[in-house]
């Protein structure tokens, strides 16, 4: 607030001081902040917005639809910021506060905050998540609704090479070539070798295209999730993880504590309860191989659970 100098009494003058100090700058660089204008914890109460976040796939544009629509029928104003794109880009703009919420998995999330923890059940993971996570943010209730991560093979490649489990892999991979995520890599490659003995010949960046290329062949071993609707459709076979390297997948609301209220929290818990694996399973099948809208299931499922 640009300052005024003038000849006004010494009593307007000092009114105006403390105007200019309450005024704030704000906005910290952060394109997607939002929550500046509304006061700690109270965003949509006082005027501002919940603004959630997604990453770029279909099950977490899905999550955040439903998210969005039931905040909005609870009159929450909702802003949406889809496929955002991986936990690396989407995590800071949480913390910061330009985003409020995102549909989290919470072995996933724990791991990226602490790759050596060794929790794996779901109390275990949001216990630990409780303990390592920053004091801006928070996680809601975990829903029953899980989805893994796996390290994935064609039925003909289980067949051929005797695969069953990850320890199985650790025999032959060296000759295969795996694909998964861009990030894929980066997070899994040293614990592999740690946990399994598990190195791969070659590491490809396939992303929502891993589960075809092990279709077509072009790799081998494919880090797909267990409620991709390709899994049955490919015929694809997830290797048991006996170790418990991927833990527990619960699907999780987080949330950046100040922009959130007690509406947000309560409506996301009664989501999160309701929100089943199978549930999940027939939501993702309507949109990858019906081609229907994430925004148009997610409706459809709210409206059936009497959440919208």
């Amino acid at each position: 607030m640009r300052r005024m100098i003038g000849t006004a009494a010494v009593l307007m003058s000092a009114m105006l001081a403390l105007a200019a100090c309450g005024g704030g700058g704000g906005g910290g660089g952060n394109p997607l902040d939002t929550t500046s204008a509304a006061p700690s914890g109270t965003a949509s109460a006082a005027g501002g917005k919940a603004v959630i976040g997604s990453f770029d796939f279909d099950e977490s544009v899905l999550l955040a639809s439903i998210y969005a629509q039931a905040l909005e029928a609870k009159g929450v104003q909702v802003e949406e910021k889809p496929r955002i794109g991986s936990r690396e880009a989407v995590y800071d703009q949480v913390k910061s506060g330009g985003l409020t919420i995102v549909p989290e998995y919470n072995g996933n999330l724990l791991a990226f905050i602490d790759l050596k923890n060794t929790a794996s059940t779901t109390d275990e993971v949001n216990a630990a998540l409780k303990e390592k996570l920053p004091a801006e943010l928070e996680v809601l209730d975990s829903s029953p609704a899980e989805d893994k991560d796996s390290l994935s093979v064609t039925k003909d490649t289980q067949t051929k090479q005797s695969l069953n489990t990850m320890e199985d892999l650790a025999k032959v991979s060296k000759n295969m070539v795996v694909g998964g995520p861009p990030e894929f890599k980066k997070r899994w490659e040293a614990r592999f070798k740690e946990v399994y003995g598990i190195e791969f010949k070659q590491w490809e960046p396939k992303g929502p295209a891993t589960a075809d290329a092990l279709k077509d062949g072009s790799i081998q071993v494919g880090n797909v999730f267990t409620t991709d609707p390709k899994m049955l459709a490919n015929n694809l076979v997830p290797l048991q993880d006996t170790k418990n390297i991927f833990p527990a997948q619960n699907v999780t609301p987080l949330l950046f504590k100040a922009g959130a209220n007690d509406a947000i929290r309560t409506t996301l818990n009664a989501i999160s309860a309701k929100l089943s694996t199978q549930s999940l399973l027939d939501m993702m099948q309507k949109i990858s191989v019906n081609k229907d809208e994430p925004a148009t299931v997610a409706k459809e499922w709210l409206t059936s659970n009497g959440l919208a």
